[in-house]
């Protein structure tokens, strides 16, 4: 029965930190998307306005990332990395339309 008991809560332990381990990180997140951005810039996909649009939202969204951090003394509360996902899923929308448009540099 003990070992049971132990194997269970071993195997609850790993399948929750495997939960955790496909939230991509605010801070990751932020760079794939910078990295997208600047590849759009290159193949001239991205145009001027376009690009200083979509940087204006990733700076708008790392200003309240920094604040919120700041204001809890370090990490992110789960409902403000809730939201900062959503406003980084809405980005990466933004920069997936404006990089399928018919707008070139």
């Amino acid at each position: 029965m003990k070992g049971q008991l132990l194997a269970f809560i071993l195997s609850g332990t790993i399948l929750a930190g495997a939960g955790f381990a496909q939230v991509p990180e605010v801070g990751q997140r932020k760079e794939n998307q910078q990295d997208r951005i600047a590849n759009g810039v290159k193949n001239g996909s991205l145009t001027p306005h376009e690009t200083q649009n979509l940087e204006h939202k990733e700076a708008k969204i790392n200003r309240e990332t920094r604040r919120d951090r700041r204001q809890n003394g370090g990490p992110l509360t789960p409902g403000e990395r809730a939201k900062v996902n959503h406003q980084q899923n809405k980005v990466s929308r933004d920069i997936y339309r404006d990089k399928h448009n018919a707008a070139h540099q």
